[in-house]
């Protein structure tokens, strides 16, 4: 397909953002609306020759059922086949559980089923629909009224981790909670256009390779769809990707490399109805054997849970909140076990205005699983600091795979073993440095929340961060202090 038909199709996708928007369609709504349909239209391709597929969807509910409808008999049929769908076993019922039309206008689900009927799915690039879906994702997380952003991870960032774990054919990738697929779709590219693979590598990336959870149903529909259209898993047999909470239990599986941004928020909570009928929440504590210690934080479980998923010789890369580097209590035992269990030997100090989450101080650990030993396994810890005199905004300003180019120059994926510091006394702005053990361990809670670079803002009272940002970070520092002191008081009882 050349690349003239690819932007009309993609304007015809999205040219009907608008008038849905102008009728109280929201962009995640519109998302999940084109996932079934879409799907429905792939099913009917599938069913026909050369594929000659069983498409399991039952008959009278099919797209040729459909798509030559109009008008109130369009809606009725449309209606009748996401319910009838909603009731199937398999992966067709776990994409179409609860479904229901959110197109109120006729005419423009009438528009939208025309566009989608006249275009081959199944033969299209995945480059193409991938790119469809992905834009429409990150339209939905921009859009923050309705909270999408929380899943979305900058995809510069997703391709940089990529890049300095550089994962390998026939090896086995995690993501505990995937959120719409991004760290497998990249993996999946870098994979593809940095080997050639032969037929069983490409039947094993295709199926044996991902594993993934992810927590919200609807959110596990769109990465199922994700995946579906990048030619990932198989819609009709197994699921590379769990509905549910990934920190329950132990899964018993073991991979080779795990990519992932867990869900930001302190607390895990359950509410619940006591004697007296009331409500109440109660922090959520995961008992495991295999965790260090027990927590209600949540990153840190995540934290645990990754070293436990992990082969002995296991890689990591996780995006975590400040909180991670240099909380008390649980926070000290589990960078303590980190540090002397794995190599923990990379930290990228996340600059802010990245997420869709104002304020968010986040960070990416890269660590080496190590098999069992009495000795340390961490010897240096590296850090570059790429948040200090560093300001991105989601729309004036976003961060770009450029941004991060000399991160991974510095990060030396090739051989991560022969690095040079571009800090030194005489250049003490350079944002590369690294840390012995020794170092780390002798600091107040073995905290890794290190920087060394002066902040300007501080120095300079004409360059100060705009007051919106200023009040982002006083309220992200205020809430941070209540919380320690929340978790203290509930120790001291």
């Amino acid at each position: 397909m050349n690349q003239e038909n690819t932007f009309a199709i993609i304007s015809k996708v999205w040219g009907m953002c608008n008038p849905l928007r102008d009728d109280g369609v929201s962009y995640g709504d519109y998302l999940e609306q084109l996932t079934y349909l879409i799907f429905l239209k792939m099913s009917d391709e599938y069913s026909k020759p050369p594929y000659n597929k069983e498409t399991n969807i039952p008959e009278g509910y099919t797209w040729a059922d459909m798509n030559t409808l109009k008008g109130a008999e369009l809606e009725q049929q449309y209606k009748a086949t996401l319910e009838k769908l909603g009731e199937q076993g398999g992966i067709l019922g776990k994409i179409f559980k609860g479904a229901t039309n959110k197109i109120r206008n006729a005419a423009i689900l009438y528009r939208i089923v025309q566009m989608i009927d006249n275009e081959k799915w199944v033969s299209m690039s995945s480059d193409v629909k991938g790119e469809i879906y992905e834009g429409l994702l990150q339209k939905n997380a921009e859009d923050v009224k309705s909270g999408a952003g929380q899943y979305f991870t900058p995809r510069p960032l997703i391709r940089a981790m990529v890049k300095c774990l550089r994962p390998e054919p026939m090896k086995t990738i995690a993501d505990p909670c995937c959120g719409s697929g991004g760290f497998f779709l990249a993996a999946h590219e870098y994979i593809a256009n940095n080997y050639s693979l032969d037929r069983e590598q490409k039947e094993f990336l295709k199926n044996n390779t991902f594993y993934g959870n992810e927590l919200v149903d609807s959110t596990f529909k769109l990465c199922l769809m994700n995946l579906y259209l990048h030619n990932i898993g198989d819609i009709y047999g197994n699921v590379p990707v769990a509905l549910g909470d990934a920190l329950l239990s132990d899964p018993g599986i073991r991979v080779d490399y795990v990519m992932t941004n867990p869900p930001f928020g302190k607390k895990s909570s359950i509410t619940f109805t006591n004697e007296e009928g009331e409500q109440e929440e109660e922090d959520l504590v995961y008992n495991r054997q295999d965790f260090w210690t027990t927590t209600s934080n949540k990153q840190l479980n995540f934290v645990q849970h990754i070293n436990t998923i992990l082969k002995s010789t296991g890689k990591a890369a996780v995006v975590v909140p400040d909180n991670v580097l240099f909380e008390g209590g649980a926070g000290e035992v589990v960078r303590k076990k980190l540090l002397q269990t794995t190599d923990l030997h990379t930290i990228l100090r996340l600059p802010t205005g990245i997420f869709y989450k104002p304020g968010v101080k986040a960070n990416v650990i890269f660590f080496d699983k190590r098999p069992a030993s009495p000795e340390m396994q961490t010897k240096t810890v590296w850090i570059y600091d790429l948040r200090t005199n560093v300001h991105f905004t989601l729309k004036q300003n976003p961060m770009t795979d450029r941004d991060l180019e000399d991160f991974i120059s510095c990060y030396n994926p090739q051989n991560r073993y022969e690095r040079t510091e571009t800090w030194s006394e005489d250049n003490p702005e350079g944002r590369w440095r690294k840390f012995s053990v020794e170092e780390i361990l002798a600091r107040d809670k073995t905290s890794l929340d290190i920087f060394w670079i002066k902040d300007k803002s501080l120095a300079d009272l004409d360059n100060l961060p705009e007051p919106d940002v200023l009040a982002d970070e006083i309220i992200e520092n205020l809430q941070s202090a209540l919380e320690s002191f929340q978790e203290l008081k509930a120790r001291l009882r």
